[in-house]
Order: C-alpha cells, then sequence, then structure tokens
C-alpha cells in the first residue's frame, strides 16, 4: 500500500511538471559542452595568412614590377597595398590581386600588402631593390710624372653609386680601393678614379686591373677592366736609378767572371 501512494505522487508529480525533464537537459547541455576542442570564433577570425610574391626582387632602375598579394581567407573583406611607388594596373582574382608598379628607381623601397578578414587585419612585406651594372670599366694606360705611374679608371653608366667600390689591383694585391658612399645621386652616373702610384720593381711588367663592385644588401655586382701593363719608363729620377743598376750588374759580372776565370788557371796549372 505504501509503495503504490509513493508512485502515484511521482506521476503526479511529472505530470504537474511536464517541462521539467527538458529543463534538466538544457541544463547539462553545456556541461557537455565544455570538453569540445573547437576554436571560439574570435580564435578563428585571426587563422588566416597573407603572402607577398616575390618578396625580394632586384631589377634595373626605370623598370615596372608586379607584385601578387594572397591570402588563405575565404572571404576577403579587402586588400589593400601601402608604397611610395607610383601604381599602375590591378588584377584580381577571389582571394589574390596582382598590383602593378611603374618606373620604379629608389635603390631601395618597401611594399605593404594588407588583407582584412573578419574583422582582422594582416599584412606582409616585400622589398625592391633597383641597380645598373657599369656599361664599362676602362683603364687608361699609366702615366709617368715625376717618380710615381698616375692611374685613371672610368666606370660608366652606373647605380647607385654611393654602395659602388673601386679597387685597382697589381697581380693579385690591391694597391688602392675606394668606398663611393658619399655620393647620394638618385641616377645612373660615371665615376672616375685617379690614383698616382709609387710603382716599386715588383711592379714592373705586371698586369694591373680596375675593380668595380656594387654591394646591395647580400647581392654582389661586379665588373673589371681589361688589364694595362706597367712598363719601365724613363724619366729624370728613372736614369740616374737605371745608371747605377746598370753599373751595379756591371761589377758584379766582372767579379764572377774573374772569379770563374781564377778558378779556371788555377786547374790548368795543376794539371
Amino acid at each position: 500500500m505504501g509503495l503504490l501512494l509513493h508512485l502515484s505522487l511521482v506521476v503526479l508529480l511529472a505530470a504537474a511538471y511536464p517541462g521539467g525533464r527538458s529543463a534538466l537537459r538544457r541544463r547539462a547541455a553545456p556541461a557537455q559542452g565544455s570538453g569540445d576542442s573547437s576554436p571560439a570564433p574570435s580564435e578563428t577570425k585571426a587563422l588566416f595568412w597573407v603572402r607577398i610574391s616575390p618578396n625580394f626582387m632586384a631589377e634595373p632602375p626605370g623598370s615596372s614590377v608586379w607584385l601578387n598579394c594572397s591570402s588563405s581567407c575565404p572571404l576577403p573583406e579587402g586588400f589593400s597595398l601601402r608604397t611610395g611607388l607610383q601604381r599602375g594596373q590591378n588584377i584580381s582574382g577571389p582571394s589574390w590581386v596582382s598590383f602593378q608598379l611603374l618606373d620604379v628607381r629608389a635603390w631601395s623601397s618597401n611594399v605593404h600588402c594588407f588583407v582584412t578578414c573578419a574583422g582582422v587585419t594582416r599584412g606582409a612585406t616585400a622589398r625592391i631593390n633597383t641597380y645598373k651594372r657599369p656599361h664599362s670599366v676602362i683603364l687608361e694606360p699609366p702615366v709617368l710624372e715625376g717618380s710615381n705611374y698616375t692611374l685613371r679608371c672610368h666606370v660608366t653608366h652606373v647605380f647607385p653609386v654611393a654602395f659602388l667600390v673601386v679597387s685597382l689591383r697589381s697581380g693579385g694585391r690591391v694597391i688602392y680601393s675606394e668606398s663611393l658612399e658619399r655620393f647620394k645621386g638618385p641616377n645612373l652616373a660615371n665615376v672616375t678614379l685617379t690614383y698616382e702610384f709609387p710603382a716599386r720593381p715588383r711592379d714592373f711588367w705586371q698586369p694591373v686591373r680596375c675593380h668595380a663592385r656594387l654591394s646591395l644588401d647580400g647581392l654582389v655586382v661586379s665588373s673589371r677592366s681589361a688589364p694595362v701593363m706597367i712598363d719601365f719608363a724613363w724619366s729624370s729620377v728613372s736614369k740616374p736609378l737605371a745608371s747605377t743598376s746598370i753599373a751595379a750588374l756591371v761589377v758584379i759580372f766582372l767579379v764572377v767572371g774573374a772569379a770563374y776565370l781564377r778558378k779556371y788557371l788555377l786547374m790548368q796549372s795543376q794539371a
């Protein structure tokens, strides 16, 4: 009898509160979802990348170039480019835009591309360097002036001059080197290097070259001249030196010859 009364009370309570079971389910739902490993919506927004290609270029001054900016965002809200260079055409696709840049003349420029996805903006950066290898490197034949030889090297149509190093080499030895970093001009330029060279006997009949080298953030561009020879030339200073040298050689030959002649005569007398 007591058991029947208890079951009747349970049935009556369930009938009086029909939403009780669903309410319990609703309370349990958050507890079941607390162990889910899927990222929150704010984290999902930031999970995309932006790339700009190529991210480094080295071109002659005055070139026009294309850069492609792309993203993994499925629905990008917009692409933008920030640069001080002159803009040209744009070509776009679902998740990329190609930008044209005109008449690039600054020796080094940074280009920034930005993409906005779900309210989050990310960017990528590319660098464009411009340079011009010397059109020619010419070393004039040496000119004797007094006791020194004057060497004159011409480097034509080169850019940027501020990153140019010009050196003179006799054989494998550097006899002079100069950096032209003080020149900041934005255009192609011609450079002439003049150096007075006090030649020594070891430098005579050695090939001399002029070397021009551009060093641009790891990119090295080198050019060199055809060789010239430093010949022993006669001058007001070299004549006495040459006469003394010749006299010394004559004395040496006479001493050596006399020694051999004495030895020969001694051998004949003994025989």
